[in-house]
Parts: C-alpha cells; sequence; structure tokens
C-alpha cells in the first residue's frame, strides 16, 4: 500500500482490512431436489454468455424453484464465518439445518457475551462486530466481475449499488423490477406474520450494463403483440400453449385464449413451440412491442425539448443563466467538434455541411427566455442570426411562433443555437428584471408541445413573484419546530389554481418538466409548489440551494447534459397486473394517477425513474403454481416511435411464511418503506411518520424472531439472514433530510421527500447510506484495471468518524453530492500528488475546486479512475468534487451529517439504534409494547444500554 504518513513521507501500512478475502471460486454446489416443473415449459437450455460448455451457472443449475441451500447468495455461501454470523450445530449437507438461515444473533447485554466466554465482556461495544453496510456491498461486487446473474436460477439478486451482468432467461432482471419476497406466502395471514410489505419495486427503462444483450424491440404488425382477452397481459415466456398450438393460457388470469393464424405454430409432444427459441418474447423477461395506431394517443414524432431559460436579475448576477446556457451547448454538442464553421463546406451549394449533435436522433429542440415577459426565439439556418419574438400577454399566454419553425434539429442549426446561446447572458445582463412569471411561461411552453408532446427543460432562480400564479414568501426561516401545523402546511403545495391546472394539463398533453432550481443566496424557492408540476408529469428537480460560481458549474453541466442523453420518452400510460388471488392496494412514485385502478400517468419518464406498487390478497394463492407479476409501460420514444415495454416477474409460492424469509430482497423492502414514509410528509406530522417507520421495523424484526428464528436467548436481537443491514438502512432514512427530526428549511426537505419517490433502489441505497473510500492508503494496484480488465475497486470504509485516521483524505458519496474531506494534518506530499506542485497545504487549495487537475502522479490517477467509475454508478446527479476541508469548509458539517453510524442531532447511533429496536422487540413480545409517540434516545435507553457487548 501506499500510506502517506503525517511528515508527509510514502510508507508502508494502512487501514486494516474489515475482513479476509473471500473464496470467490464458484466452486459450491448442492444437492439438486426433483421438483414439479411449475415454469410453463420455460427450460434453461441456453448458456449464459462467457459460460464454459457444461459448467453450472454460479454453480446452480435447472429449476427456478428454491432448492435446498439456495436461500443465501452466492457470495454468503462461500463466505467464512464472521463474529456476527449465525451460530449453529454443524450438520449434514442434506440436513433441513442447512436450508433454514437462522438469522444473526447480535447479544445486547454484557452477561450474554460473558456466558459466550467472550474476552472483553465488561467493555465498549465493538461497531464493526455488527452488520457492516459496506461489507455487504463489496463482497457481491468482487463476485460480480467475474460472474453473470442468471434471472431464473438465483433467487437472491445482487444488492442494488452492486454492477452485475444480468443473463435475462425469461424472468427480468432486478434492473427493472425487484420482488420484496422472492418466494411468497399463499395467504394474507402468513404474510402479516412476516411483517414485511408484498410489493414491487419497478424501474422500467433502467440503464443496462456493458456485456448485457439490447432489449429486443419486436413489430407484430397491425394486430399488435398477442394479449390476453380477459385481462389483457402481453404475451410472455410462462403463457402455456396446447391443443396443438391453437390455444394460448394466461399465466396471469387462467383465461384460455385461442392463439391467431398470424402467431401460430404447432407445438412438440412436450407442449412447447417448435418456434420458441427464435421468439424472444417467449424466452426473455424483459421485451418491447412497436404497438398499431389504436395505442397512439396522439401521432408520435421525435421528442420535443423546449428549453425556458430564466433570465431574471437574479440569475444574472449570480452566474446561472451564464451556467444554464454554457451547460445546454454542452449537452448539445461536443466541444471537439467546435472547428472553423468553413470546413466542411459544400462546393456544390456554397452552405457549410450540418455537425453532428448530441441530441437523440429524431430529437428537436426549441428556445424560451423570460423574466416578466416571454421571449421565443426561431434559430432555423435560414436565418443568418437567431430571431426573437417577445410575447407580453400573461394572462392567456400562448406560443408566437408555430411549432414547425420553434423547434429545430439542433446539427443542421447549430450555428444559430451557439450564437444564441452565447448571446442571452450578455443580452440580459442589463436589463435585469426582477420579478419572474413562471406559471405563464410554462403555460406558453405547453401551448407550443400540446400537439406533439415532448420535454420542458426550466431553470429558475429566484421565487416567481410576477404575473398569474405568483407566489409568495411562505418561509421566512423563523419556524424552529417542524411538527408544528405552520411548519406543515410549508410542505403542502400553496393552492394555486395556476399551478394545479397547468400539472393536469401537461399530463393529458404528455409533456414533462424539469426543473433546475437554485434559491438566491439559499433562500425561499417554494419548491412544494413548483415542484408539484414535475413530480405530477412524471419529470425531475434539480436543485442547487447554496448555488455558487464557478464551484457548482461542472454539476450543472452534467446534469443538463444526462437529462438530454439519458434513455427515456414521454406521453406515458402504465400497468401492473398481478396473478388471480392477488390485487393491486396502491402506487407510489411520481406519477399521476386520477382514480383507483386507472393507468398510471406519467408525461414523462426516463431511465431514472422509479416506483412501487404494493399488494394486497383478494383470495389464496395455489403453492403448486408461481405467481406471476408483469408490467406494461406504453411510451414514445426520443426517436418517434410508440412501443410497450414490458417486464415479467415470476416468485414461487410457498404454504408457510418461514421458506418466504429465505428469499427476501433488502433492497425492495427498504425502498417500499422509504417511498411510503416520503409520500405521508404531507398529510401526516413528521414526528408521526418517524415513529410508523420505526414500528414497521420492529414490527419486522418481531415478526421474525417471534415466528422463524428458532431458539436464542433474550438478550440477542436477531437479525433476518437477508435483512442483516436492514437497521442500518432504516436508521439512515430517519436521519434523512425528508423525515429527520430537529429544523430543516423547507425547500430542502420536500425536495428530498420527492426526490426518495422517484429514485430507483440502486440511487436509494446510496442516499440512504453513503460509500466512503479513504484515499491516502491506496494499494497502487487499486484505481487501475485487474488481469480480468475490471477496475479494482478499494473497500469502503464504514461511515462513521471512529474510522477515520488521523491526517486522512477522503471521499463520500451519497449519489447526490460527493464531498473530498481532507484531515487538517493531511499530509503535504499528497496533497501534491493529488492537486499539483505547491499544493501543500490546505490553505492554497481553491475552495471553488470541482475536479481534480490531470497530473502524471499515480495518486492522482488512480483517484481519477475512481470517480469516473463512481459517477457511472450515480443516478441522474452529476458528479463534481467539494471540497470539505477540516475546520475551513462548510461542506464539513455536511460531511458530518452523512456519518450516518455516528449519533447527530436528535438521531441515534448505530449502535444504540440497534439497542432500542432490541427493547422494542422485547416489549413486543411481551405485550409491554404501545405504539407511544417517539421518546428520546436518553429517555428509551436510560438505565439499559450501559455496557452493552455484541455476541461474537
Amino acid at each position: 500500500m501506499q500510506q502517506y504518513n503525517q511528515n508527509g513521507q510514502q510508507g508502508g501500512g494502512g487501514l486494516a482490512q474489515q475482513m479476509g478475502q473471500m473464496n470467490l471460486d464458484g466452486s459450491t454446489t448442492h444437492q439438486p431436489r426433483k421438483k414439479k416443473d411449475r415454469h410453463a415449459y420455460h427450460q434453461l437450455e441456453q448458456a449464459a454468455p462467457g459460460a464454459a460448455a457444461g459448467q453450472l451457472i454460479n454453480g446452480q443449475m435447472g429449476a427456478a424453484q428454491p432448492q435446498p441451500g439456495q436461500d443465501l447468495a452466492p457470495w454468503q455461501q462461500q463466505q467464512p464465518g464472521q463474529g456476527w454470523q449465525p451460530h449453529s450445530q454443524p450438520a449434514s449437507p442434506t440436513s433441513p439445518a442447512t436450508a433454514l438461515s437462522a438469522g444473526t444473533p447480535i447479544a445486547m447485554t454484557p452477561n450474554a457475551g460473558a456466558q459466550q466466554g467472550q474476552p472483553g465482556a465488561q467493555g465498549k461495544v465493538n461497531p464493526d462486530q455488527i452488520p457492516s453496510v459496506p461489507l455487504s456491498r463489496d463482497l457481491p461486487a468482487e463476485y460480480y466481475r467475474s460472474h453473470v446473474y442468471p434471472t431464473m436460477e438465483q433467487h437472491l439478486p445482487p444488492p442494488a449499488t452492486t454492477p452485475f451482468v444480468a443473463f435475462d432467461q425469461g424472468n427480468a432482471s432486478p434492473k427493472y423490477a425487484r420482488l420484496t419476497l422472492n418466494c411468497i406466502p399463499s395467504s394474507h395471514e402468513q404474510l402479516a406474520a412476516t411483517g414485511l410489505p408484498l410489493s414491487l419495486v419497478l424501474q422500467p427503462l433502467a440503464k443496462q450494463s456493458s456485456g448485457e444483450n439490447p432489449i429486443p424491440v419486436l413489430d407484430f404488425g397491425e394486430t399488435g403483440p398477442p394479449r390476453c382477452r380477459r385481462c389483457r397481459a402481453y404475451i410472455n415466456p410462462f403463457m402455456i400453449f396446447s391443443n396443438g398450438g391453437n390455444r394460448m393460457t394466461c399465466n396471469l388470469c387462467g383465461h384460455p385464449n385461442e392463439v391467431g393464424a398470424e402467431y401460430f405454430a404447432p407445438t412438440d409432444p412436450s407442449g412447447v413451440r417448435v418456434d420458441r427459441l427464435t421468439r424472444p418474447e417467449l424466452t426473455l423477461g424483459t421485451c418491447e412491442f412497436l404497438v398499431p395506431k389504436e395505442y397512439w394517443s396522439k401521432e408520435p414524432v421525435g421528442m420535443r425539448y423546449l428549453f425556458l431559460i430564466d433570465v431574471s436579475a437574479e440569475s444574472c448576477t449570480r452566474g446561472f443563466l451564464q451556467g444554464v446556457c454554457d451547460g445546454i451547448l454542452a449537452a448539445l454538442y461536443d466541444k471537439d467538434d467546435e472547428k472553423d464553421e468553413t470546413n466542411g463546406e459544400d462546393d456544390t451549394k456554397g452552405e457549410p455541411t450540418s455537425k453532428a449533435s448530441k441530441i437523440p436522433v429524431g430529437a428537436k429542440v426549441g428556445f424560451i427566455t423570460f423574466d416578466r415577459e416571454v421571449h421565443f426565439y426561431n434559430v432555423a439556418n435560414a436565418f443568418p442570426a437567431p430571431q426573437q419574438m417577445v410575447m407580453s400577454e400573461l394572462d392567456d399566454p400562448f406560443s408566437v411562433i408555430s411549432a414547425e419553425h420553434l423547434f429545430v434539429d439542433a446539427a443542421q442549426c447549430r450555428k444559430n443555437i451557439t450564437t444564441l446561446l452565447q448571446s442571452i447572458p450578455k443580452m440580459f445582463f442589463n436589463i435585469k428584471h426582477a420579478d419572474t412569471a413562471l406559471a405563464p411561461s410554462l403555460q406558453a411552453a405547453l401551448s407550443a408541445l400540446e400537439v406533439t408532446g415532448g420535454k420542458v427543460i426550466c431553470s429558475l432562480g429566484s421565487l416567481p413573484t410576477y404575473g398569474p400564479g405568483k407566489l409568495i414568501l411562505r418561509d421566512k426561516g423563523t419556524s424552529q419546530n417542524d411538527d408544528s401545523d405552520t411548519s406543515r402546511n410549508l410542505l403542502k403545495t400553496l393552492d394555486s389554481a395556476a399551478f394545479k391546472k397547468l400539472q393536469a394539463d401537461m399530463v393529458k398533453a404528455g409533456v414533462g418538466v424539469d426543473f433546475f432550481l437554485s434559491a438566491p443566496s439559499g433562500g425561499y424557492i417554494d419548491i412544494a409548489t413548483i415542484g408539484l408540476v414535475a413530480e405530477k408529469t412524471g419529470g425531475e428537480t434539480f436543485y442547487f440551494p447554496n448555488w455558487s460560481y464557478p464551484r457548482d458549474l461542472l454539476r450543472l453541466e452534467k446534469e443538463l447534459s444526462h437529462t438530454i442523453a439519458r434513455d427515456q420518452g414521454y406521453a406515458a400510460l402504465m400497468k401492473v397486473r398481478c396473478s388471480n388471488g392477488l390485487q393491486i392496494a396502491h402506487y407510489v412514485g411520481n406519477l399521476t394517477q386520477h382514480t383507483f385502478g386507472a393507468d398510471l400517468e406519467m408525461a414523462s419518464v426516463t431511465e431514472d425513474s422509479g416506483m412501487c406498487v404494493t399488494f394486497s390478497y383478494d383470495g389464496k394463492l395455489d403453492s403448486k403454481l408461481d405467481a406471476h407479476f408483469q408490467s406494461a409501460l406504453l411510451y414514445t420514444t426520443t426517436s418517434g416511435q410508440r412501443r410497450v415495454r414490458c417486464s415479467n416477474v415470476v416468485a414461487s409460492v410457498s404454504e408457510t411464511a418461514r421458506e418466504s424469509m429465505k428469499f427476501v430482497d433488502q433492497d425492495a423492502v427498504i425502498s417500499v418503506l422509504a417511498k411510503e414514509a416520503a409520500n405521508k410528509i404531507v398529510d401526516k406530522p413528521l414526528k408521526d411518520i418517524r415513529q410508523n417507520v420505526q414500528d414497521r421495523t420492529v414490527e419486522i424484526l418481531t415478526g421474525y424472531r417471534k415466528n422463524f428464528s428458532g431458539a436464542h436467548p433474550t438478550s440477542q436481537l436477531v437479525l433476518p439472514e437477508n435483512l442483516k443491514e436492514f437497521a442500518m438502512y432504516i436508521l439512515g432514512l430517519l436521519k434523512s433530510r425528508a423525515i429527520k427530526g430537529g429544523h430543516e428549511p423547507s425547500d430542502r426537505r420536500i425536495h428530498e421527500a420527492r426526490l426518495i419517490k422517484g429514485m430507483g433502489p440502486a440511487e436509494l441505497s446510496l442516499y440512504l447510506y453513503p460509500r466512503m473510500i479513504a484515499l491516502h492508503n491506496l494499494d497502487p494496484s487499486e484505481g487501475f484495471a485487474d488481469e480480468s480488465g475490471h477496475l479494482k475497486i478499494p473497500r469502503a470504509v464504514r461511515a462513521s468518524f471512529s474510522q477515520i485516521e488521523q491526517g486522512g483524505a477522503y471521499l463520500v458519496d451519497n449519489g447526490q453530492i460527493l464531498l473530498l474531506w481532507l484531515h487538517a494534518q493531511v499530509s503535504p506530499n499528497l496533497l501534491e500528488d493529488l492537486f499539483g506542485p505547491g499544493m501543500d497545504d490546505l490553505q492554497k487549495l481553491d475552495p471553488n475546486l470541482n475536479a481534480l487537475p490531470v497530473l502524471e502522479t499515480l495518486l492522482n490517477a488512480q483517484v481519477r479512475n475512481l470517480l469516473l467509475n463512481l459517477e457511472q454508478g450515480r443516478g441522474s446527479k452529476g458528479l463534481a468534487i467539494q471540497l470539505a476541508r477540516q475546520s475551513l469548509d462548510g461542506a464539513e458539517y455536511e460531511f458530518a451529517r452523512l456519518l450516518y453510524e455516528d449519533r447527530n442531532g436528535e438521531a441515534s447511533s448505530y449502535v444504540d439504534w440497534l439497542v432500542q429496536l432490541h427493547r422494542g422487540v422485547g416489549m413486543e413480545l411481551s405485550g409491554q409494547r404501545s405504539k407511544a409517540p417517539d421518546r428520546t434516545i436518553s429517555e428509551t435507553m436510560q438505565g439499559y444500554a450501559s455496557n452493552v457487548t455484541f455476541w461474537n
């Protein structure tokens, strides 16, 4: 390792690794158990990409039903015993004990540790002996660098933050859909015993990994894709063909359908269609179908991106307008392509050839600016310069330029677009209207997109206080109690008819909105009201609460670029279907549902859009059959095709919940609880929401302890094997700005609540527990590709100040911001290796630094490679460095807040939280616990938590 000591020298040593190297050779195998084929003739005759002929994938092969020993994921099966793992008697490979996950017992009293004969039973708690989130991420990440994830053979998906290559065998990749329980109890009573929700977490357009086959796009002509005539489910791998191929039985509702002549194919003696292997819709869990005109709400066209730019005084003077214009230019064009306009001139026409843009093929762009007036721009290449037209009618706004002239091809009109974006900051610098009219400007943008649908990308630098729909300064920062009625009202949308009508009209027209907001000096901008338009249309809000020029320019540029370049669509409708015996209870996400049971409406849907649907029982499931789920997203692509993306999920059914507990998806459970909590903050006091989250956590742990964990001393807190880190993630949720105690600006609280509602599982996992990497003791091989071509990533550090080394340097990434924290006694050599010659003191570093310089030092190259890797695993938020120098930068307070394992504010530490949960479980089991309001941690643990030790 390279280790920088306090004298500035580079030497040996470094942080001790939390665990030794794991044996990840895939050698573990299990005894097969014969089971009836319940999977609609979906055999696994294909080998996974990269697998040797005849070789088992991940040591397993065969039916999708759980087998003995398959309740653990591969990295868990091969992991040597650790201090906090289950303590069980040795068992033979075929004994029932190996098929039952015994849970993770943690001793919560000093006597229990003494009885186990462990040293240090009288000492303080060692937090390293409780479940580690960084370790739970690093082990599977190492495993999946050399293994694929076969979707029908493994029943425990990788953690959401794990980069992996999915091999679609008919069950959708967990990137698109994750069930909370991959083995479902047959009855409501059995599910209630677990305390867990039965939900499906969806991210229908999630980004694929390099190495995965693209989603096939299938065209069935004017007839459209085959569907069940009763429940309208789309054709999928689990529909059963019979009667020689003339009948198709729906796997969701059981209805027999006649197969049309255009889709008929005979079946072989085993009942399998002879053309099955040539039909992607019969072999893959996720497919897209081109749909005929009956699925169109309007003529589909390529995406129309309309940039709506705030040019008011606040945006001009603080550099936000300059940043937005520069960011749009960077999002539209590669800087490397900026050449002399005369280059490439066509001799026959005397005109420059069109230059490529980064806009998707078929999409077009348009530009509007606004302050007290709305200004439209014609940037067609038929004009020598951009043309401006002003609309001052705010009571009945409209588009003064027809859509065919407002929207242009970005490549063909590059010269005029570049001229316009470079001129706008200068043009309005001397005008500087202090007020902005946002609602009329959005209404004018809607009128331009009403016929086609599309996306509005709107910047705003101050509270819009002019014209119809003007807003008032509701949050004056005087309230100190966020549970008061006054504070709670600030989280609600202002009763503005203009904004409510606007969002309803935009959803109807298929027009989504992405906002880029910058509050003046961290002040109030009423995101509760403005952000409602983005929430209901399926859009996203990017918020810069402490905008600083030029520090935030890089992040703004990256987020604008991602907003345009990501896979997305518009005018979307979504429907989720499930097997008989289940019904949909409710949806949570940034979307619109007018009535219960109606399709979800999303004017905009992107690869980062996440939502969840929760199911309830309306009967009893048959344990001899699987449970099936299908999500169908109807949307228009950026290129102008109307498609349906179908993702199919299958799960086994068990008569007992004991079997179901072995196949819990921790990330899905956390996503559901977090989204449901965030969804309530407008209607319920935050104190009640936090209490409800704690009650749900205790209920889950109590259900496991009471019904499934076996015999353990009452002094032990027993965590389900697949929910070991669950308590820490829930603590992260309680410490998030969305629902935490204490005072928090209303804009930041409601903004982060909506973020949680719209996040996918991977982004949410990182948000609830940040990744922290030590830079001062990187091994020379870390940050570079290994022999297999994969970047070698250092093990992450637990988010606690106890893990911080004197003189250390740490990257902390929660998916929204990335901090570079530097200890006051950091090595001068490290600073020079990282930032360049002469930068040997913290005071010499530029506080506005947002990226590392490119240097020819080992450390600099390592860290830049790590940053590139971190950027690939984030959601929609751009990665830019923010310095947090100890005792120098205000960002150090944010760094301290992100140390979620430590006690901060009103929230407890990780150790104290586990003690609190153990006490709740004990009281629940004894019948003494009441759903009382929150107590402070000192009240809860008084006389209880002294001298706590953990079972080892």
